[in-house]
């Protein structure tokens, strides 16, 4: 399944709609830090391993695309 994510700093909320993920975090985005925590988020709520999950693109942006795997 593929999911559009849209990512807001200092705050933590996870709200899903249909394609699309809202997700607050409190890491920075130093090293990779922000998308590890966006990852145990989304594997938390889907009750999934974090290998399951992966970005497709926007590694580097707000704006993401991930795929989860079953």
């Amino acid at each position: 399944m593929i999911y559009k994510v849209q990512v807001q700093f200092c705050k933590n909320f996870l709200k899903i709609e249909k394609d699309q993920i809202s997700i607050g975090i409190k890491s920075n985005p130093i090293k990779g830090e922000a998308n590890k925590e966006i990852i145990k988020k989304i594997a938390k709520y889907f009750t999934i391993s974090t290998t399951a999950i992966e970005i497709k693109s926007g590694h580097k942006s707000k704006e993401k695309i991930i795929e989860i795997s079953q």
